[in-house]
């Protein structure tokens, strides 16, 4: 299945100079964005009140989140506690509390507000237990570990194509993989999207989706090196480019269309992970087409970089 003709010549390397100039100025807001702007992090990184609400019959989460919007709690994380019956919700604690207020006092003075909002809408709720203040200690342990988590498998990328390629598609794939993942941040910290857990899960989706991308342009390249005597490195990257064009919108789009789905159909509480992975395959499918192959042209990659090895080496030759 093709949409584009397999022999299409769009000359995209002949556009990098201003491809290269837009993504300088799209990492140059992100990073603005979020040094400046600074994320809106949600419950899960910066702690808050947690309620277990159980009710007599069968309740759904979206008339428990409705109830909850109507009292002013907009941003409650509502979940299901293994049925239908047990509800957990997750409130951050009022803007204006005190600092030397007990957070017991505050979690009780909230949970009143929040059984007064859900009895009204269904004389079936009870507070299963006391409710609980959690601090934001663990919100920092889960950053921390989002943000080790995000290097090690950049580095684990760049060994893996080190291995498979040569150095400087690892060292371009790498450079693609932070120009993606800083510009899909940057949007969110734009807008001022809530970052929770959903969100980070998506941002580490995008890093594995697109260098998926990546990976089938340079096998391409690989192959047309190869396979080509007199064209030079622009050509060769010009007609991987458009040769896997194809394979690159049909697989983006209906990745979108899934992730458009969750986000119609899915519900409150994946709306987060299906908008960043959204973003994430705009700005990854962008960058495979007119940052990465760039990167590669500048970084001085050859015919003879992956050309194999002949038996005229000697250390090969005493081989059998």
């Amino acid at each position: 299945m093709e949409i584009f003709h397999h022999d299409l010549n769009i000359n995209f390397l002949g556009m990098r100079k201003v491809s290269i100039v837009i993504s300088a100025i799209l990492l140059i807001v992100s990073v603005w964005a979020i040094t400046v702007k600074g994320m809106n992090y949600g419950l899960d990184f910066t702690g808050g009140i947690l309620l277990n609400v159980a009710y007599d019959k069968p309740v759904d989460v979206g008339d428990v989140r409705s109830a909850l919007n109507k009292a002013g709690f907009d941003h409650a994380v509502v979940q299901s506690m293994g049925g239908t019956r047990e509800i957990s919700i997750r409130l951050q604690p009022p803007k204006n509390t005190g600092a030397k207020q007990n957070p017991d006092e505050v979690a009780g003075a909230v949970s009143k507000r929040v059984m007064a909002a859900l009895l009204a809408s269904n004389s079936g709720a009870k507070l299963a237990k006391p409710p609980d203040f959690v601090g934001p200690e663990v919100g920092q342990e889960l950053k921390t570990s989002g943000i080790y988590a995000a290097i090690v498998v950049i580095i684990g990328i760049m060994v893996y194509l080190w291995a498979r390629f040569e150095k400087r598609f690892a060292f371009a794939a790498v450079a693609s993989e932070i120009h993606d993942t800083v510009i899909t941040v940057g949007i969110i910290a734009l807008v001022q999207r809530e970052f929770d857990m959903t969100v980070l899960a998506s941002i580490l989706a995008v890093i594995g989706y697109s260098i998926n991308d990546k990976v089938v342009v340079f096998d391409r390249v690989r192959e047309l090196f190869r396979l080509t005597r007199k064209s030079d490195t622009p050509q060769i990257l010009n007609r991987a480019i458009n040769n896997t064009l194809s394979r690159t919108i049909i697989t983006s789009l209906f990745t979108a269309i899934t992730m458009a789905s969750l986000w119609l159909f899915g519900g409150d509480a994946v709306h987060g992970f299906a908008i960043t992975m959204l973003i994430g395959i705009l700005v990854g499918t962008l960058s495979s087409i007119f940052f990465a192959s760039p990167m590669l042209l500048w970084l001085g990659v050859s015919k003879k970089d992956l050309m194999p090895v002949t038996r005229d080496n000697p250390e090969l030759a005493r081989r059998p």
